[in-house]
């Protein structure tokens, strides 16, 4: 294995936060990874995939260790479904893809979410209506005090709304090898009632959609707010859409008759932070090289030499506005690293 020392970790986070590895290896194998999670003389270690989901705000004193396990298996296959395992180290817009050409349904309103699929169950991933947890069998995780293989199926996740087990009680415990999902081959569901999809299928004249015009309005309506992070560093959406309760959310909408709410359950309202952010004032402004993306207000942005601290200062500041104007805390759903 190819242990290097001080390696900057631009490329390898979405944010492209130039912060510094004391020491780094790129992970191909179970066997490998195995050996490294062993080795004695690097006993602080940290793992990064595709980098799409955190924020660095200093240098990495420890072992990174980047996942980059590849791989595309077919596990089951029916007359109706199939079941496939995919390797932590695949890009996740690579294999929603792969799963449009093979003709398997269920990944079309994820497509174009940044990262890669080992990290999708840590965080819930959703967008459009669906999450991962529709179409999530299993995973395995390698514990990282022993090495040993566990599966962990839909369950035992505990997956909440951009949540699981891996970001509480076994936060920083595993290591996601491989993820096991299953999909339609056909009688396809589509959700298309969500977000601006019907408006985008339409505007095509599409009306009767197949899971590929479903993929495709998706992607242009992201690119159309969302900027690409190899362009513009980012790490996607930063915040949760808060749910507050019915009782906070009778005061809120008094006073805020016209914003954008779901209903959640019979007792809970989610707010989307987006529009929060965007009445605070924050929308399209830019402080130093840390700013707020012009389109989408959920989306905080690097426009070239901003720091991880520039980036964590600036969400602060957020918070801390949005919750004066409207009594509401909005939390990050990045990983921050401090």
């Amino acid at each position: 294995m190819n242990i290097q020392e001080n390696i900057s970790l631009k490329a390898y986070n979405t944010f492209g936060i130039d912060v510094k590895a004391r020491y780094f290896v790129e992970i191909t194998g179970l066997v490998q990874l195995q050996k490294v999670l062993e080795l004695k003389s690097y006993p602080k270690k940290f793992i990064i995939s595709g980098g799409s989901n955190m924020l660095l705000t200093k240098d990495i004193d420890a072992l990174v260790i980047h996942i980059n396990l590849k791989g595309i298996t077919l596990v089951e296959e029916n007359e109706n479904e199939v079941e496939i395992k995919v390797m932590a180290g695949e890009n996740w817009h690579g294999l929603v893809q792969w799963t449009l050409e093979k003709g398997y349904g269920g990944l079309e309103n994820l497509s174009l979410i940044p990262g890669n699929t080992g990290t999708a169950p840590i965080q819930n991933i959703g967008a459009y209506g669906v999450e991962l947890k529709d179409v999530f069998v299993s995973c395995t995780a390698m514990e990282i005090k022993t090495g040993e293989l566990i599966s962990f199926d839909n369950e035992a996740c505990k997956f909440g709304y951009r949540d699981s087990i891996f970001k509480n009680e076994a936060k920083d415990q595993h290591i996601i090898t491989s993820v096991h999902l299953k999909l339609t081959k056909k009688d396809h569901v589509l959700h298309t009632g969500y977000g601006a999809i019907e408006a985008e299928l339409k505007t095509n004249g599409i009306v009767y959609p197949t899971i590929r015009d479903v993929s495709d309005a998706v992607i242009a309506i992201r690119q159309s707010k969302l900027p690409d992070p190899a362009v513009l560093g980012n790490s996607g959406s930063f915040f949760k859409n808060p749910v507050i309760s019915k009782k906070a959310f009778e005061k809120f909408i008094k006073k805020h008759p016209d914003a954008p709410h779901y209903e959640v359950g019979e007792e809970e309202f989610k707010i989307p932070a987006g529009w929060l952010i965007e009445q605070a004032g924050f929308k399209g402004k830019r402080f130093d090289d840390a700013g707020v993306h012009e389109k989408q207000a959920l989306v905080l942005v690097n426009y070239g030499n901003a720091t991880g601290t520039d980036i964590l200062n600036l969400s602060q500041r957020i918070q801390k506005e949005v919750a004066q104007k409207f009594n509401i805390k909005i939390q990050p759903e990045v990983n921050i690293i401090k």
